[in-house]
């Protein structure tokens, strides 16, 4: 190959990479911000009634030593402080917390919440 091809070759490929680090920016940026919007039903409308055992299970409503849902889906952003703090979700005591935690920790492909959930564990950069 000769030099100037060689050269104008590489100025293509450079053009081509500075385009594609412009256009994955921003989609990393929106990604970031969804992921501290999204929300996490607890539990999923398919359980909907259902209470939440210590562990993360869902159990009978009224069962001894359960806990009843939040009235309201769980933010990701409070999800994620929880979670790499070790603390409690806002305005929830500590055990019923922690009941919370365990069943979103429990999330399985399919369940609703789930895809909030996998993108708090994405490694961000």
């Amino acid at each position: 190959m000769a030099p100037t091809s060689t050269r104008r070759r590489a100025l293509m490929l450079g053009a081509v990479g500075a385009a594609a680090v412009v256009s994955i920016r921003p989609a990393l940026a929106q990604t970031h911000a969804s992921v501290l919007t999204c929300e996490i039903p607890v539990p999923d409308a398919g359980r909907a009634g259902s209470y939440i055992a210590a562990d993360g299970t869902t159990v009978p409503a009224g069962t001894a030593g359960a806990f009843a849902p939040p009235g309201h889906a769980l933010k990701g952003e409070d999800v994620r402080q929880a979670l790499s703090g070790g603390g409690t979700l806002p305005g929830v005591e500590y055990q019923r917390s922690q009941a919370y935690m365990n069943y979103i920790r429990r999330l399985q492909r399919g369940t609703g919440g789930f895809t909030c959930f996998a993108s708090l564990q994405m490694p961000r950069g």
